[in-house]
């Protein structure tokens, strides 16, 4: 019996624990898990086999894309989902909303370019900061999201342990490093050297999004040695994109005029007999 006429006489069951059997050989799981139904609609709707085959595919391209997005957002380590979506142009006029969606595209990630965010707490910058990464890692980048101290530590310890070559290397793979809070700590010169060996590693190669409430005039606060912080602003201004969030905190602003609500409404209460 030739291979082709056994397979004329297969059972549906047969049949279908064949597909089983390869579709888990072939990491399938769509395929899977659907083709069932999918045959039969074809078979209602008199659709060829090319057709059956273009559906099944292309459901499992799908949720093959759709697994690494949520893979890539959850490997990035972003401490809450924010999103450009949700953020509130209206409440920060000083950020140009076209520009912010332009970012989020990822044209800058391509071409490696920096990105970064100054302005005081509470202007958005971590907020814009997270919903581009997110926005990246749904495009496909690999992104890596970390706060400056937490970062530093990371370095001491991985050169306390003799691997540092190794957690500068894993950090240079991804496409997006994410730094948040960088100049609300001061670092010590070994700090500043760690971090410094991040940035070069990734310099005009891969893209460095960093938000901070310093201005660059200001960073020699947290890189005490001059010659080292210039050298840090040069790697991270270079052909930067430059989004200033303001000193006005919105988040500020909000808590105040809830505040007034509630104390007029209660006041109201208190006032009606």
């Amino acid at each position: 019996m030739t291979r082709a006429a056994g397979r004329d006489e297969l059972t549906d069951a047969a049949a279908d624990a064949a597909i089983e059997q390869a579709c888990r050989i072939l990491r399938l799981p769509t395929i899977r898990e659907h083709h069932g139904r999918v045959a039969e609609a074809a078979a209602r709707q008199k659709a060829g086999y090319k057709g059956f085959l273009v559906e099944l595919l292309a459901m499992e391209c799908d949720e093959r894309t759709d697994r690494r997005r949520t893979r890539l957002i959850r490997d990035a380590g972003f401490p809450r989902p924010k999103r450009i979506d949700d953020f509130d142009f209206t409440a920060n006029p000083l950020i140009d909303p076209g520009l912010i969606h332009t970012l989020a595209k990822g044209a800058w990630i391509r071409a490696g370019q920096p990105l970064c965010l100054i302005g005081d707490s509470g202007t958005g910058k971590s907020h814009l900061l997270i919903g581009l990464g997110i926005a990246a890692a749904e495009a496909g980048y690999r992104v890596r999201y970390v706060t400056a101290a937490a970062l530093v530590n990371e370095l001491v310890e991985a050169a306390d342990d003799k691997h540092l070559s190794r957690t500068i290397a894993r950090y240079g793979r991804v496409d997006l490093l994410c730094l948040d809070e960088l100049g609300y700590l001061e670092l010590d010169r070994r700090g500043a050297e760690l971090l410094f060996q991040v940035f070069t590693e990734r310099e005009e190669r891969a893209s460095v999004a960093v938000a901070s409430n310093s201005a660059f005039s200001e960073w020699a606060r947290t890189f005490t040695d001059p010659r080292l912080c210039a050298a840090i602003v040069d790697r991270i201004t270079f052909e930067a994109h430059i989004v200033e969030t303001g000193t006005q905190s919105f988040r500020l602003r909000s808590s105040q005029r809830k505040h007034a609500k509630t104390t007029t409404s209660r006041d109201r209460e208190r006032s009606t007999p």
